[in-house]
């Protein structure tokens, strides 16, 4: 940060003493005696070791009489916010995508087939070459066959905020909640890398906005996990989901699991939790235990299951 203050007075500024807010500290600028027409500049670094919105200004500066009786105060400026994104670890592996047909899972493929997915009602401006006949006169309304590219590989990352997920505080802060967010910047990354339709959910809400925005301002907050999952289950947004979770998690990856019939491949980052009970990967479920964001990016491209 970079911060540059200009006496405009006629008179020789005496005994002033300004600081700036940066975060939770307060910076100290030297003013002392500042001529007219001159600048003073004074640089200092933005803490950037942790993800979150970061407070900067106004700078306050205070005015005292030589004898040292009389103070003022006064404050300049706006306030300005610095976003600090999560660390982003390089994943190398990605997933591959499914095919699929109306019979189940078929193989993986290089490039993307248009198959069946659903029916529809017509709407104005559907073309009628899409509809379906047969259906549309059990209906007695006009039914339309809605296509999907299945082979197309896409990534569904569901952030688990919850408070009950990650108990352990140390100074105000969940690591393992810091943890699960670097996971999810470095997923969406390594997805807009490769080209590949990714989307970002939280348990207790509704992503909006650009994802590592969402990840920088994302907090720990009550959730109800089963009705993001059968929110999940029911709109089928991907092929690939991966939830992220802390040691209160540990018992719900059973009801994540169940979410491998309208997801191919399920995978599950348990972070924070290394000496828990050991974890089932029944029914198909990934599981990737990991202390921290680097670890887990290791174990990610390690996965067999792509």
């Amino acid at each position: 940060m970079t911060l540059t203050v200009r006496n405009t007075s006629r008179l020789r500024a005496a005994n002033l003493v300004a600081s700036d807010r940066c975060g939770s500290r307060a910076v100290p600028v030297p003013l002392l005696r500042l001529r007219p027409g001159r600048d003073t500049t004074v640089g200092y670094p933005v803490p950037t070791s942790r993800r979150g919105i970061v407070p900067i200004g106004p700078l306050r500066v205070t005015r005292g009489d030589p004898l040292g009786l009389v103070t003022l105060a006064r404050t300049y400026g706006g306030l300005a916010e610095v976003w600090v994104h999560p660390r982003i670890h390089l994943l190398r592996a990605v997933p591959a995508g499914m095919a699929r047909s109306l019979d189940g899972r078929i193989d993986k493929v290089p490039h993307g087939t248009i198959t069946f997915d659903t029916l529809r009602e017509y709407v104005i401006g559907d073309e009628l070459r899409r509809v379906h006949w047969r259906s549309s006169a059990k209906v007695g309304e006009l039914m339309v066959r809605e296509q999907l590219d299945t082979s197309e590989p896409t990534i569904v990352v569901l952030l688990d905020d919850r408070a009950s997920a990650h108990p352990e505080l140390r100074d105000g802060t969940a690591e393992s909640f810091e943890a699960a967010c670097e996971a999810a910047a470095s997923i969406v990354a390594a997805a807009v890398r490769e080209d590949i339709p990714v989307s970002l959910h939280l348990v207790t809400d509704v992503a909006s906005g650009p994802y590592l925005d969402v990840l920088t301002r994302a907090t720990l907050r009550p959730g109800d996990l089963a009705a993001t999952l059968r929110r999940v289950r029911a709109q089928r947004l991907g092929d690939t989901l991966v939830f992220l979770t802390g040691p209160g998690g540990r018992e719900d990856l059973g009801a994540v699991s169940a979410l491998r019939g309208p997801y191919p491949v399920v995978m599950a980052g348990l972070f924070g939790d290394r000496d828990g009970a050991p974890v089932s990967a029944g029914d198909g479920l990934i599981v990737i235990e990991a202390a921290d964001g680097n670890e887990f990016a290791a174990a990610w491209d390690g996965v067999r299951g792509w």
